[in-house]
């Protein structure tokens, strides 16, 4: 029979006579919280050395992906750019290769205006403070927590889509987990009973038990979790309700027609816009709708092509998904156009195409 562990020794007993309030109940997850963590926190690559730098650039890469997805781009990315000097001065077309796959790209922009702030004021380095750095571009309230707290040891909390959930069931709320005035009144709650000396732990051990026992997606595990004792979520049979989260609203949905331009060996790209969606970004020229073979070579203004129709792809962004359908269009001379002529080499090597034409670019590759 397996020992039981510490945490399981720790759990709390809730008092008959008095349900506990919101922050007794938060104050009694730091015991259990505290032991679990330490016994059962994953190994990985930020939590090795976890000074401020790369405490910063793995919780901006971890914003919307997946943690195993991040593991590889973060190593890299600290064996290319190991210091805020080197993000200052990396090439924005450099920097967005390295970032290629990740997805919303203005984090990765935003990386680089904060460094190249910090060497502007000679400080060349992130403040100790959650107040300054929630003055830098792209780090909001909980990138500020987590960098202050794991990297500084400075107790302020860290509240993410994890937090809010392992806490919603906690303590039984019913509140709209979307809403900023929730959030906001959760920070204020575990800032008040947070452990003064463990901030990291405490703030890390949230976040690991939402991530891998109170998932995001199925049933949560609580015959695997610390604070099953306390929950009321758990106790009243509410995680199915728990946390409540307004309805997004439904994506609009764009056709597109994306054209793979091959010419004496070289395909064209072009850059996108500086402002709006994959804003700065290369990608294959494309049109709005689903054009026929006769509309697009009437785009194009070309007679002297070979088309074959390519596989329909689909791309699902926040607010909109694109309906794409393609053509590789092979030309006896090149079009009119903005276009920039790269090699299969130069787009592997150099230049950033978004996941959105990951479909048509892995064709290339």
């Amino acid at each position: 029979m397996k020992n039981h562990s510490l945490y399981d020794q720790l759990q709390v007993l809730e008092p008959q006579e008095k349900e506990l309030d919101t922050r007794e109940r938060l104050k009694a997850m730091e015991r259990p919280l505290l032991s679990w963590y330490k016994e059962h926190a994953r190994a990985l690559p930020w939590r090795d050395r976890p000074e401020p730098y790369r405490v910063w650039i793995s919780e901006i890469m971890l914003q919307q992906t997946r943690v195993e997805a991040v593991k590889p781009y973060f190593e890299r990315f600290m064996e290319a750019l190991p210091g805020i000097k080197d993000l200052a001065s990396v090439p924005e077309d450099r920097l967005l290769k390295l970032w290629e796959g990740l997805g919303y790209y203005s984090r990765a922009k935003n990386l680089k205006k904060t460094a190249e702030l910090l060497v502007e004021q000679q400080v060349g380095e992130l403040p100790a403070s959650y107040e300054e750095l929630k003055k830098l571009p792209g780090i909001g309230s909980y990138t500020a927590g987590a960098i202050a707290s794991i990297a500084f040891g400075i107790p302020v909390p860290a509240v993410d889509g994890n937090v809010l959930r392992v806490v919603s069931r906690v303590t039984g709320s019913k509140e709209d987990i979307l809403k900023q005035s929730v959030k906001r009144r959760m920070e204020e709650d575990l800032k008040a009973v947070m452990p003064e000396l463990e901030a990291s732990f405490y703030n890390q051990g949230l976040i690991e038990i939402g991530a891998i026992v109170c998932v995001p997606n199925g049933s949560p595990l609580c015959g695997q979790c610390p604070l099953a004792s306390i929950c009321i979520a758990r106790i009243k049979g509410l995680t199915g309700e728990i946390p409540v989260k307004t309805p997004k609203k439904a994506r609009r949905a764009e056709d597109k027609t994306v054209m793979l331009l091959w010419q004496d060996g070289r395909i064209a790209i072009r850059k996108r816009d500086d402002t709006g969606l994959l804003a700065s970004l290369y990608e294959f020229p494309n049109v709005e709708g689903h054009l026929d073979e006769d509309a697009l070579l009437a785009r194009l203004g070309v007679e002297d092509a070979k088309i074959t129709p390519l596989p329909a792809a689909k791309h699902v962004f926040s607010h909109v998904e694109w309906h794409m359908i393609g053509f590789r269009i092979e030309l006896g001379e090149r079009p009119n156009g903005d276009f920039l002529w790269v090699t299969a080499e130069d787009l592997e090597k150099t230049y950033s195409l978004p996941g959105a034409f990951k479909s048509y670019t892995k064709l290339i590759r």
